[in-house]
């Protein structure tokens, strides 16, 4: 028995991802779009001085992000722990004792040091990976806010960068954080540094 000839190209549709469906797995970007346009529009045309040090200031939170995931051993714990660094670095800025960064990566130095002493879920090379990438974005963060703001928002526009290809990585991956998370975060991380570098 014949097939109908328009069976084909019904079946290739079939296959053909609808554009809602790609959207609702893209869902991480699309979010991550959102917030930057959203924060791009709420900061304006933003004094360099301040875009450097309020980029600055959060930068250390995304290595520290990883390093509790890393040393809970769950990648699902990502964005509970993602909530609880947004309301850190939202309620830290009202006491004027510390700066926000010193916090944070006093709270990253803290967690290499327990993960060194006490071991980690995932080993001792990843650890050792997690520990490297939080003290360069660290380094960089801390760098970027003791330099001239001129200079200080490539520092910081690199630091946000290669973490975003940080995130790309452990996508592909699919390691330690979840992989929605590790796609939000690196097309934010991009756009975070795209915005210092060109809208500043």
């Amino acid at each position: 028995m014949s097939t109908p000839a328009s069976q084909p190209a019904s079946h290739s549709t079939a296959h053909r991802p609808h554009p809602a469906a790609a959207l609702k797995r893209r869902w991480p970007t699309a979010l991550a779009v959102a917030v930057v346009a959203l924060n791009v529009i709420a900061s304006g045309s933003q004094d360099v001085a301040d875009a450097v040090g309020g980029f600055g200031e959060t930068l250390p939170l995304l290595p520290l992000i990883y390093l509790v995931v890393n040393q809970i051993g769950k990648p699902q714990a990502t964005w509970p722990v993602l909530g609880a660094g947004m309301v850190a670095v939202f309620v830290l800025p009202f006491q004027d004792v510390i700066a926000p960064s010193t916090v944070l990566v006093a709270l990253a130095l803290a967690l290499l040091a327990w993960g060194a002493v006490r071991g980690t879920p995932h080993g001792r090379a990843t650890f050792g990976l997690q520990a490297m990438g939080a003290l360069l974005f660290c380094g960089l963060a801390l760098a970027g806010l003791a330099v001239d703001p001129d200079l200080g928002r490539y520092l910081v526009a690199a630091g946000w960068f290669f973490h975003g290809v940080w995130d790309f990585v452990h996508l592909r991956l699919d390691k330690v954080v979840s992989r929605t998370f590790a796609e939000w975060c690196g097309v934010i991380d991009v756009c975070v540094a795209a915005q210092l570098l060109l809208l500043v």
